[in-house]
């Protein structure tokens, strides 16, 4: 009699759960960096905070958070992260500013690299991409878990660091370049917010996967799923975060067949 109970109990809690839209997607952060980093979340639908905001992630090694359903929002890495003596914690790239490890509903300061996810409750069309709207700190893929319908990984994985016009760089204190700024924060009184440039073309061409600028629409629904999913985020997905063999430094003259190819993207997305 017991056992019965305990059971129909169970299966009434499932149900609640599964009508109530709190079906949990399980999201894995994996880093692949030969470094340590930081990973930091935030919800952005006006719901309360994920369980954790911010943890530490050595290399090689997984760790998984629980998102609900209905949610929406983001993730990034923070690197070359210290504390102080006093206890401060921050972060060279990507910090949140908010002294310690856990961001606490902070997001990370530009330029940082973001996966952007926005959960479906009850098995719905999830959407997923990666931004380079805010910058680029390092690599990052998302790829769902099971599911049904498109359920393709998105990938950046290039480093843009190695490819970043001068203009854009952010460089630590022994010169080397840290993260790559998107040009509409660089040069927000120009056009570079609203369409694609010579600039935003950088990224294009090393992560054409990912959001360039900010009315990007090409991606908006390109990396869609359903069925409720989980989801594994990767950090420097290729294993490196050092320059490969097919990125190579771009000046602004070579990015004249690049606007063709802009160009070329933009009429088979409004002829699709």
């Amino acid at each position: 009699m017991m056992k019965s109970q305990v059971a129909s109990l169970l299966g009434l809690t499932m149900a609640i759960l599964f009508f109530s839209g709190a079906i949990a997607a399980k999201i894995t952060f994996t880093n692949n960096c030969p470094n340590t980093v930081w990973p930091g979340t935030v919800t952005t639908n006006q719901k309360p905070q994920l369980s954790v905001t911010g943890f530490e992630l050595a290399s090689k090694i997984s760790r998984s958070v629980n998102a609900p359903s209905p949610w929406s929002g983001r993730f990034w890495a923070r690197t070359r992260c210290s504390t102080d003596a006093v206890g401060k914690f921050s972060c060279e790239t990507a910090d949140c500013g908010s002294g310690q490890v856990a961001c606490n509903g902070a997001g990370g300061a530009p330029p940082a690299t973001l996966v952007e996810i926005t959960i479906a409750e009850n098995g719905g069309q999830d959407f997923y991409d990666i931004s380079l709207v805010d910058g680029f700190n390092l690599p990052m893929s998302i790829s769902p878990q099971g599911g049904t319908g498109k359920c393709k990984a998105s990938t950046c994985l290039a480093n843009i660091n190695a490819a970043c016009p001068a203009q854009l760089q952010v460089k630590a204190a022994d010169g080397s370049v840290i993260s790559c700024k998107n040009a509409c924060m660089a040069f927000p009184e120009v056009k570079s917010c609203s369409t694609q440039t010579e600039y935003s073309l950088v990224f294009l061409q090393q992560c054409p996967q990912a959001y360039s600028y900010p009315l990007d629409d090409s991606i908006s629904t390109a990396f869609t799923c359903n069925g409720g999913p989980d989801y594994v985020i990767t950090f420097c997905p290729d294993g490196m975060s050092t320059p490969s063999h097919n990125i190579k430094n771009v000046t602004i003259m070579e990015h004249v067949d690049l606007l063709e190819f802009a160009k070329l993207l933009d009429h088979q997305s409004t002829s699709a």
